[in-house]
C-alpha cells in the first residue's frame, strides 16, 4: 500500500457516528488519528482561547489545519491503513460552510497532503444525533455540513463512498472490505 493509500479518511457532518467508527477501527487493531475540531475546542475551552467556532472562525480553522497536517505526518511510519476523523479538505469546507474566504496556503496543503482517493462520508442521521458542550450545532447545521464537506473532497479529486446507516461494527466491516 502506498504511503498515500494508507491514509483513510472518514468525514461527514458532526453527529453521524465517525468517532465511534474511528474507536471501532482503532480496537480492531488499526491506527486512527482523532478529529482536529473537537480536541482544540476542549483545549482552547481549558486554556481560555478564542480559536472556537463561535469565537474566531479564521483562527479555529488555522489550528484544525496545523492539527491535520501533524496527524498526515504521523501516518507515515503505519504499515497499516491509519483511519482519519476528517482530513485536511474538511478544513476547507468549514471553511466554504462558514462564507469565510480559503486562504491560499489551505488550497496548497491539499494539493500536497494527499490521502487515500477514496473517502467514507457518513450521512446525516437524525436518529443518533445528539448536541452537546463541544458539538452546538443544530441537526439541520450537521446536514449543511455534510454538503460542504461532500462538495470539498469532490471538488479536491477525491471519490466518496456513502456509509450505510448501520451499527457501528458492520460500518467498520464495510470499510474495510471497501479498501
Amino acid at each position: 500500500m502506498s504511503a498515500e493509500n494508507k491514509r483513510v479518511v472518514i468525514t461527514g457532518g458532526p453527529g453521524s457516528g465517525k468517532s465511534k467508527l474511528l474507536n471501532c477501527l482503532r480496537a480492531k487493531g488499526f491506527p486512527t488519528a482523532t478529529e482536529a475540531g473537537r480536541a482544540i475546542i476542549r483545549d482552547q475551552v481549558a486554556i481560555g482561547g478564542n480559536a472556537l467556532p463561535w469565537e474566531n472562525r479564521e483562527a479555529f480553522a488555522e489550528l484544525m489545519l496545523n492539527w491535520e497536517l501533524r496527524s498526515w505526518h504521523a501516518a507515515e511510519e503505519s504499515k497499516a491503513p491509519c483511519f482519519f476523523d476528517r482530513g485536511l479538505p474538511d478544513v476547507v469546507g468549514y471553511m466554504a460552510l462558514c462564507k469565510l474566504p480559503v486562504p491560499l496556503h489551505m488550497e496548497r496543503a491539499i494539493e500536497l497532503f494527499r490521502y487515500s482517493r477514496t473517502v467514507f462520508i457518513a450521512p446525516p442521521w437524525e436518529e443518533i444525533y445528539v448536541q452537546d458542550t463541544e458539538r452546538k450545532q443544530s441537526y439541520p447545521e450537521a446536514v449543511l455540513t455534510f454538503h460542504a464537506m461532500a462538495e470539498s473532497y469532490c471538488r479536491h479529486g477525491y471519490k466518496l463512498i456513502r456509509l450505510p446507516l448501520c451499527d457501528t461494527e458492520k460500518r467498520a466491516d464495510f470499510i474495510l472490505s471497501s479498501l
